[in-house]
């Protein structure tokens, strides 16, 4: 996988626990405050022990000033496309241009059924959700004249009129595993965002995974360079290592700077509900990876060495 030069940006992965919202959203500005970029909520509407996710991420557009917020990844089975289209825009035009759309073709298919959606398959779900993207662009797109028309078998959208635009060219972020899933990422979503817990053999799957998106982008005459590559991370931040993100901040920055350099991983969330470690992750790791990465791009063309591989010092600040 070529590192394809796009910007490094991280961000948190906050738990919506309705039995703390003023917690998440304190979490939220705090991720703000130590300079992340994005700030993002998983989406599960069937669970009554989390807030609403886009109605919290409204609340806590209007709670910050500067960070962008995301789903992550919003379940398509309980959002109907033109609606969502709408309401991300609407929310992206109120905050000057600070969202993107995370989304996934949905899991926990009994939970989805019973708060009132449809049960798919998996291939099924592939399609609603190749479908949905199709109906979110032509919602945006108001340059172009007449009505939307996409007559699909899941979302049959006929007629109806286009808009509002959002402020700024909205990311589609997929949630993807399959190879199906990842194909559909490279023909028609702007990023793939998995979660590296998921994978089974940690960053060794990602190889495979990356060329499955390459090659939807390829058979769809896309540019495989223009799919940004993400990745949801969890971790410890501690004294000695003791595994793969489990160590001090410097095994942080060489590990991250490693999976930009070598997978073509260009945005980092950090999946955790501690202050302590959205702190470090914000104002030590990030500026350092962003660092090291840019000399290391730096060094083919200066013809230096490279700097990736150097053990880090155990640092005894950190516990």
């Amino acid at each position: 996988m070529t590192d394809h030069g796009h910007e490094l940006t991280f961000g948190g992965f906050l738990t919506p626990a309705a039995g703390q919202p003023d917690r998440v959203v304190a979490l939220a500005r705090l991720c703000e405050q130590v300079g992340l970029d994005l700030v993002t909520f998983q989406d599960h509407p069937y669970q009554p022990g989390f807030l609403d996710t886009w109605t919290l991420m409204s609340y806590v557009a209007a709670a910050t000033a500067r960070v962008r917020m995301a789903g992550n990844v919003l379940n398509l089975p309980l959002r109907q496309p033109v609606v969502l289209a709408r309401s991300v825009a609407s929310l992206d035009l109120l905050t000057g241009g600070r969202v993107e759309l995370g989304l996934g073709a949905g899991a926990f298919w009994d939970a989805i059924e019973a708060a009132g959606g449809r049960r798919l398959s998996p291939g099924a779900a592939v399609e609603a959700l190749d479908e949905a993207i199709r109906v979110i662009r032509a919602v945006w797109d108001t340059d172009r004249r007449g009505m939307i028309r996409v007559d699909g078998e899941h979302y049959r959208v006929v007629g109806a009129k286009r808009g509002p635009a959002p402020a700024h060219p909205v990311g589609i972020w997929v949630g993807a595993y399959k190879p199906r899933m990842l194909r559909l990422v490279g023909r028609a979503a702007d990023g793939w965002l998995p979660s590296l817990s998921y994978l089974p053999e940690g960053p060794d799957d990602l190889p495979a995974l990356n060329a499955l998106v390459d090659e939807g982008a390829a058979a769809a005459g896309r540019d495989p360079a223009a799919i940004r590559r993400m990745l949801n991370v969890t971790g410890t931040f501690a004294r000695s290592s003791a595994g793969f993100l489990v160590g001090p901040p410097d095994q942080w920055v060489e590990e991250l700077a490693g999976l930009t350099l070598e997978h073509g991983i260009t945005t980092f969330i950090l999946g955790s509900d501690e202050p302590r470690a959205i702190q470090i992750f914000g104002q030590e790791v990030a500026p350092a990876v962003r660092e090291l990465v840019a000399a290391e791009r730096a060094a083919p063309a200066a013809g230096g060495p490279s700097t990736l591989g150097v053990t880090p010092t155990p640092d005894p600040g950190y516990a």
